[in-house]
């Protein structure tokens, strides 16, 4: 929301001397002028100037109405600061943004009506990619290496490799297909891990990284619920004995923190994601074949996670179970999780072409 209302603020203005930099505005908006915790900031005299400039040449409310004043606005939040066309799903919610706040101006009665309903949609919208790309679907040989590769890199502290801290977090989001976000808010008390068989994680919590001037705590990570669940679901997910000994070795090696998280820095604080996906990008080097390296297999950590719903639905499990377990509903499981892993294409021209000979 706050993209959002940043890039539109600033197009909403009137020609007036000494007009700032549009970079400079956005930031100042972005940083300093819209986040609630960050109001009360000493800010930069370039920013305080800004937004000076931006109190004086923005357009009185009323002139909104006018499609020649909202026209440009919206067809400009399609655009990135260059002039080039920004990511379809970018420029989706950016407009949504936009639309909201003047669809909330109609509800307080200072707008007679949504001047945004009043014009022509032009047909330039372009398809926003939900499918993951089956490039990036690591399997299951490929996945090993990379685990066992994340042990070996990232920076030495006093207790090993900080790789080696990193290898169950990253288990987690192959074999139980969690979140980074999840992964990061894994307490003690939310595993299950007996001696031998499957374990079981019950995820309660999320940790993900919003910014300190984004946060009620003030802290970088929020503290929130699951993803598309309620304030307090939580959600159950078996997970195989290989992971169970993974995250009991885990334990025994490095403890837990205060609040049971299993996933810490070595300071205590939750894992930034900078750090591990510096350390994934080591391990990527060190584990892929070069052709491999430079392909998006494996990008980014999270697509440990496609690789492991991808698995899952390999294996025959029904979308329902699999929807559950990876937080999701079924149709936007289908539409975007449902990929082969990689090496798999072969196996079924195999299967073709057996059925062609037959």
């Amino acid at each position: 929301m706050t993209d959002g209302l940043a890039a539109v603020t600033g197009l909403l203005v009137q020609d007036l001397p000494g007009r700032p930099d549009p970079a400079l505005v956005r930031r100042a908006l972005h940083e300093y002028e819209l986040p609630p915790a960050a109001r009360q900031l000493d800010r930069p005299a370039e920013v305080a100037a800004a937004l000076r400039w931006l109190g004086k040449a923005s357009r009185p409310l009323p002139s909104l109405a006018e499609a020649s004043v909202v026209r440009p606005a919206l067809d400009a939040l399609g655009l990135r600061m260059d002039g080039r066309p920004a990511a379809a799903s970018t420029a989706r919610r950016r407009r949504s943004v936009f639309y909201n706040v003047l669809q909330y101006a109609v509800e307080l009665e200072l707008l007679d009506f949504n001047p945004v309903d009043k014009l022509r949609v032009r047909s330039t919208r372009r398809k926003v990619t939900v499918e993951i790309d089956r490039r990036v679907v690591v399997n299951v040989g490929q996945a090993r290496d990379l685990l066992t590769a994340v042990t070996y890199v990232g920076r030495r502290g006093k207790d090993g490799r900080r790789g080696e801290r990193l290898r169950a977090f990253d288990a987690c989001l192959y074999f139980a297909a969690l979140r980074p976000s999840e992964a990061l808010g894994l307490r003690q008390r939310d595993c299950h891990l007996p001696d031998s068989g499957w374990g079981l994680l019950t995820v309660e919590k999320s940790r993900p990284a919003a910014g300190k001037r984004y946060t009620d705590s003030g802290e970088v990570h929020d503290e929130r619920g699951l993803k598309h669940r309620g304030e307090t679901e939580a959600c159950e997910v078996p997970i195989p004995p290989e992971l169970v000994t993974i995250l009991r070795e885990h334990i025994d090696r490095f403890g837990v923190g205060e609040d049971g998280r299993l996933f810490r820095s070595e300071r205590g604080n939750v894992v930034a994601a900078s750090t591990y996906s510096r350390v994934w990008e080591e391990a990527r080097t060190l584990s892929l074949p070069p052709d491999r390296v430079v392909s998006p297999l494996a990008g980014r950590p999270y697509d440990l996670r496609h690789a492991g719903v991808s698995l899952w639905l390999n294996a025959g499990l029904p979308a329902p179970e699999v929807a559950d377990r990876a937080g999701h509903s079924v149709d936007v499981l289908l539409k975007v999780y449902a990929k082969c892993l990689d090496g798999d294409r072969s196996r079924m021209n195999e299967r073709i072409e057996a059925a062609l000979s037959a």
